[in-house]
C-alpha cells in the first residue's frame, strides 16, 4: 500500500462510518411502532427537522479516484526513475536521455540487465572455478610488476644521489636517464593493473580515480577510438588546417554541453541554444594540475567591402586550473575578474551568409605561468580580427584540445542579436550573379537551319531564335 493510500484510508473509513449510521437510523425512524403520547398536551404542528448532511457515495468514490490517480502517478514516476537509472537502465529512449544529459548508460545493455535481475554477488566473489583460477595468476603477475617497480625505484634514488661529474656524459645524461627510468615506471604501472577486472569494471562504472595511470590509460584509449576519430575528420572536413592553424593536432578530450546537451562536434545549434555560455568536459591523460586558455572564435565572419571572411572572438579565458581529477570547465563560471578576459557572445549569423564555423580552442599555458588578463582585455576587446595564430605564438601556449559547433540564420536568431545588443539583424546577404566569360556561340544545325521565317511554327521548339538573347554560350 503506497503512502497515498494510507494517508486517505481513515478518511474513507470514517465517512463510511457516518454514512451507514445516517442509513441506520433513517430507517429506525421509518418503521418505528411507538405509539404517540397523549398526556403530554395539545398536539402541535411541526415540522420535522432536516436530517444533517453527510457525503454521498459519489463523493467517496470520487476521493478513491483521485486516491488511485495520485499513486499511479507516483508510480509512474518511480518507474521513470529506475529506467533512468545509468546502472540498470534498459530502455532505448532512458539510454538516448542520458547521453544526451552527459551521463551515458554504464557498459552493454546486457550487462545492465544481468545486474537488474542478480544478486548483487560481489565482482571478485563471482562463483565461477575459471574466473577464480584466472585471478590468481592475474594476482602473481602483479605482483612481479610491483618488485619491478620497486626494484626501478631504487635504481633512480641512487642515479639521483649520484654527482653528476661521476655520470658519463654529465648532467645532460644524467637527467635522460632519470626520465627514461621513471617513463618505464609508469609504463611497469600500467601494466601491473591492465589485466585486472576489478579494475576495468571501476572505469567502465565511471568510478575510477584519474589521478592513477591505470585509468588515465584507460580513459585515453577508449578516446582514441571513435572519438578521436571524428574530432580530427571535422577538423579536415571543415578545413580548420590550414584556414584557422596551419598545424594542429589534438591530445586531450574536450567535450562540449550546451544547457547539459553533449554536441556533436560540427553539429549546427539553435540560436536560442548556444545564447548562454557553454560547458566544457577537457579530460588530459597526464598527471598534474595545470592552467589552460580557452579561446572561442568565429572564422566565417562575412566581409561585404572586401568580399571575403573575417574572424571573430566570441569568448576568451585564461590562467584556469584543469587536472585529470577535476574535467569540468563551465565557461560562465569562471572568475571575472582573474580570468575572464572577453565575455561570451552568443553565435549569430546574418540571413543569406553560410554557415560560421565556430571553433573552441583549449590552449596549455607555460607551467607556473600567469597571462595578465588586463593586457588581454586591452588587445582582444574590439573582438574583431583575432587570429588563434597570434594568440598562441604571442604567449607562447600549445593548442592541445578542439571542438567545434556551426549556426546558421533561424527564426531565433534576431531576437538573440536584439538581446545581445548586436547590430545588423535586418541586413541580408545575397549571392552575385557571375556571367559568363565566353563569346556567345552562333547557331548550329538543326537551330540555324530553321530560323527562317519558313519555320516560324518551329521556334517554340527551339531555345535558340534570332533576335533573342537567352541561348547558350
Amino acid at each position: 500500500m503506497s503512502s497515498c493510500q494510507r494517508a486517505a484510508r481513515p478518511l474513507i473509513q470514517s465517512l463510511r462510518q457516518e454514512c451507514l449510521l445516517w442509513r441506520t437510523s433513517h430507517v429506525s425512524r421509518a418503521f418505528s411502532t411507538s405509539s404517540p403520547r397523549q398526556e403530554d398536551g395539545p398536539t402541535t404542528t411541526t415540522t420535522p427537522s432536516t436530517p444533517p448532511s453527510t457525503p454521498s457515495a459519489n463523493s467517496i468514490d470520487k476521493l478513491e479516484a483521485a486516491a488511485n490517480a495520485k499513486e499511479a502517478e507516483a508510480k509512474k514516476f518511480r518507474m521513470k526513475e529506475r529506467l533512468l537509472d545509468r546502472e540498470t537502465t534498459t530502455a532505448h529512449w532512458a539510454e538516448r536521455k542520458l547521453v544526451r544529459m552527459g551521463t551515458p548508460p554504464v557498459g552493454s545493455r546486457r550487462r545492465r540487465a544481468a545486474l537488474r535481475t542478480s544478486q548483487n554477488v560481489p565482482f571478485e566473489q563471482l562463483p565461477y572455478q575459471c574466473f577464480q583460477a584466472a585471478r590468481k595468476v592475474l594476482q602473481e603477475d602483479r605482483q612481479e610488476k610491483i618488485q619491478a617497480i620497486a626494484k626501478e625505484l631504487a635504481k633512480i634514488k641512487r642515479l639521483e644521489e649520484t654527482p653528476a661529474d661521476q655520470v658519463n656524459g654529465g648532467e645532460f645524461k644524467k637527467n635522460i636517464r632519470l626520465a627514461s627510468m621513471r617513463k618505464y615506471v609508469e609504463k611497469l604501472k600500467i601494466l601491473a593493473d591492465v589485466n585486472d577486472p576489478v579494475v576495468k569494471r571501476k572505469f567502465e562504472d565511471g568510478h575510477g580515480d584519474m589521478d592513477k595511470p591505470i585509468y588515465r590509460y584507460y580513459a585515453e584509449q577508449k578516446w582514441r577510438g571513435m572519438p578521436y576519430r571524428v574530432i580530427t575528420q571535422r577538423i579536415q572536413q571543415l578545413n580548420i588546417v590550414p584556414d584557422v592553424l596551419p598545424k594542429f593536432e589534438p591530445v586531450v578530450d574536450v567535450e562540449l554541453y550546451f544547457r547539459r546537451i553533449k554536441v556533436n562536434p560540427g553539429a549546427i545549434l539553435d540560436s536560442s541554444i548556444t545564447e548562454v555560455p557553454p560547458r566544457l568536459r577537457v579530460q588530459v591523460f597526464n598527471p598534474g594540475e595545470r592552467l589552460v586558455s580557452v579561446a572561442v572564435m568565429d572564422s566565417d565572419v562575412p566581409n561585404a567591402e572586401t568580399d571575403s571572411f573575417d574572424r571573430r572572438c566570441h569568448y576568451l579565458a585564461a590562467n584556469v586550473p584543469i587536472s585529470p581529477n577535476q574535467p569540468s570547465l563551465p565557461l560562465g563560471n569562471v572568475d571575472k575578474e582573474k580570468q575572464l578576459a572577453i565575455r561570451w557572445l552568443p553565435a549569430f549569423s546574418q540571413k543569406g551568409a553560410p554557415y560560421h564555423r565556430l571553433s573552441v580552442f583549449v590552449l596549455e599555458q607555460k607551467p607556473g605561468e600567469i597571462l595578465d588578463i588586463a593586457k588581454l582585455r586591452e588587445l582582444y576587446s574590439g573582438r574583431d580580427g583575432f587570429s588563434i595564430k597570434s594568440y598562441r605564438d604571442k604567449f607562447g601556449l600549445t593548442p592541445v584540445g578542439f571542438n567545434i559547433f556551426r549556426t546558421v540564420w533561424d527564426d531565433n536568431t534576431a531576437a538573440v542579436m536584439e538581446r545581445a545588443g548586436v547590430p545588423g539583424a535586418d541586413i541580408e546577404f545575397k549571392n552575385k550573379r557571375v556571367y559568363s566569360m565566353k563569346p556567345e556561340r552562333k547557331p548550329r544545325g538543326w537551330e540555324a537551319k530553321r530560323q527562317k521565317p519558313k519555320y516560324r511554327g518551329l521556334w517554340k521548339y527551339s531555345k535558340r531564335i534570332h533576335g533573342i538573347s537567352h541561348g547558350r554560350r
